[in-house]
């Protein structure tokens, strides 16, 4: 059996060494590469008769975490390992969320590389070992980086909490300028900037997100 692949990682080096890693292996075929999330999600749509992608995280328009939940969610047949120079925490925690079926680093050499990918394939979960014992550590204690990770991202000023207030209201934007004695351009702003440290992208669940974590 063929195993069909896809490279995504927005390094054209290191895409050459992974491809050299898997040249070693007969039964492997990359089926595509490509430089970023949203590009693999393209090629996907042309085309999502594959077994699994080696995914990078850190790419510019969409990220590997991201690409990897949208992938899982279209098309959850196929396996997903983050293969990244990155091991901390969160890109652990934040990739298991998503749906990653595995994470490996890129230093690894192509017959861990390819043990890992069958692995995977049959139903487990490759992972370097320093990988796999921050796993346990945080399948220990989720809630711990999960609190950790909203109390160092959600920083809203005193007038962003006054706006998303307001909003939990169901007030409307000219409505709140009137309020607070604002422009309605910069009650928008101000809500641009919420969405963001939010990481949300409608009022709904900014005000959801708000009273979840006790800003309102």
């Amino acid at each position: 059996m063929r195993i069909k692949v896809a490279i995504v990682d927005d390094n054209v080096f290191l895409t050459k060494a992974i491809e050299e890693k898997l040249s070693f292996f007969e039964d492997v075929e990359v089926k595509f590469k490509a430089s970023n999330g949203e590009e693999a999600l393209d090629k996907l749509a042309d085309n999502h008769n594959l077994d699994l992608i080696l995914m990078d995280i850190e790419m510019p328009v969409m990220n590997g975490i991201e690409a990897t939940a949208k992938v899982k969610q279209k098309y959850p047949q196929i396996k997903i390992i983050m293969l990244t120079v990155f091991d901390n925490d969160e890109n652990i925690f934040n990739a298991i969320k998503a749906g990653a079926d595995g994470y490996l680093l890129k230093e690894i050499n192509a017959r861990d590389l390819n043990s890992g990918m069958i692995e995977t394939l049959n139903g487990g979960a490759a992972m370097n070992p320093s990988i796999a014992l921050k796993t346990l550590k945080l399948l220990r204690n989720p809630l711990e980086l999960s609190q950790k990770e909203d109390l160092e991202q959600i920083k809203l000023t005193d007038r962003e909490i006054e706006v998303l207030e307001q909003l939990s209201k169901g007030l409307s934007y000219n409505a709140i300028a009137d309020n607070l004695i604002l422009s309605t351009g910069t009650i928008r702003k101000h809500i641009e900037n919420i969405y963001r440290k939010l990481q949300v992208h409608n009022k709904l669940e900014a005000v959801q997100k708000a009273r979840k974590n006790n800003l309102i």
